[in-house]
């Protein structure tokens, strides 16, 4: 039976995931800061008959990590997707919120690296795969730390396969979905007056969570999960100028919800309450469909209009 680490796993894509390798026979490593949380995820997962261990651990501090690799003395794949978000301009956001972000989001994934690689090495073989995003290979305004945090994360991702092309036995992988519908945006640190909310098209974290079980059983370098995410990234390369044009007003709309909030710090320094932590962030499937093709489909008809008119 498989040992597979999830850090990130009582919310969201991670608790998703968690799931779905407990239906799959997995043993399982349960990993974030909130305790409590992570208990409600475990009795779910033993209920689909799996062994599991929790660990409440913070990932920006690595000393926390250390009993994940000791909780079944062996660890095939570890899944990281633990990740805190913050909305508002740059020069809105304070600048200890804006550290945080990345030092979670992207230091934070260095630590979990160190530790698993170190024992993927001891072994000659492990499966370590990353919660990437589309918002690491394209850029959207009021993100700019979770922005900073997902493009850095890709680099290091890359450096990572580079430097263990000397232990075939070692893989890393990155899975990087587009909006999907979990709690990271309600709970984000807000200073952008507006709480936010997953543009369309939107995923599930079941969606995505299928796509890192089938990335830990064949391991690919790369894998991408969204409708729109290709045609979102060739716009952005293709058509920087009408991308920039584009993107403030549909993120107003489309990424911020209408629902006012004072400015706060979120889940960014502390767990929120387990009430506040589920698979699903409650967006309604009807409404994400037909508005995400729409505007999939106004984005691809700008982007061939401008290269129409650039080739003339």
């Amino acid at each position: 039976m498989e040992v597979v680490v999830v850090t990130g796993a009582s919310s969201g894509v991670g608790r998703a995931s968690a799931l779905a390798f407990a239906r799959a026979g997995a043993s399982l490593v349960l990993v974030s800061r909130s305790e409590p949380a992570l208990r409600e995820v475990a009795a779910e997962c033993r209920a689909f008959g799996a062994p599991v261990r929790v660990v409440p651990a913070d990932v920006t501090r690595a000393e926390s990590l250390a009993p994940v690799v000791d909780a079944f003395g062996r660890v095939d794949v570890w899944v990281h997707t633990a990740a805190v978000m913050a909305y508002g301009r740059f020069e809105d956001v304070p600048a200890e919120v804006f550290d945080q972000v990345v030092t979670t989001d992207l230091l934070g994934a260095a630590n979990v690296a160190r530790v698993a690689l170190a024992h993927f090495r001891r072994q000659r073989a492990g499966t370590l795969i990353f919660g990437g995003s589309l918002l690491g290979t394209v850029v959207t305004p009021y993100t700019s730390s979770y922005v900073t945090s997902k493009w850095g994360l890709r680099a290091l991702v890359r450096a990572l396969r580079l430097e263990t092309r000397d232990a075939p036995g070692i893989q890393v992988c990155l899975v990087s979905p587009g909006a999907v519908d979990t709690p990271i945006y309600r709970n984000a640190a807000n200073f952008a007056g507006r709480i936010g909310r997953p543009p369309p098209p939107i995923d599930t974290p079941e969606k995505v969570a299928a796509a890192i079980v089938r990335c830990a059983r064949r391991p690919r370098a790369t894998m991408t999960v969204g409708l729109a995410n290709r045609l979102i990234q060739f716009g952005f390369v293709a058509t920087p100028a009408l991308y920039d044009v584009l993107v403030g007003p549909l993120m107003r709309v489309a990424g911020l919800s209408r629902e006012p909030v004072e400015p706060h710090e979120g889940n960014v320094f502390a767990p929120t309450p387990p009430a506040a932590e589920a698979v699903r962030g409650g967006r309604k499937r009807p409404w994400a469909a037909p508005t995400g093709a729409a505007v999939a489909g106004l984005a691809l008809a700008g982007a061939i209009t401008a290269r129409r008119h650039l080739s003339r």
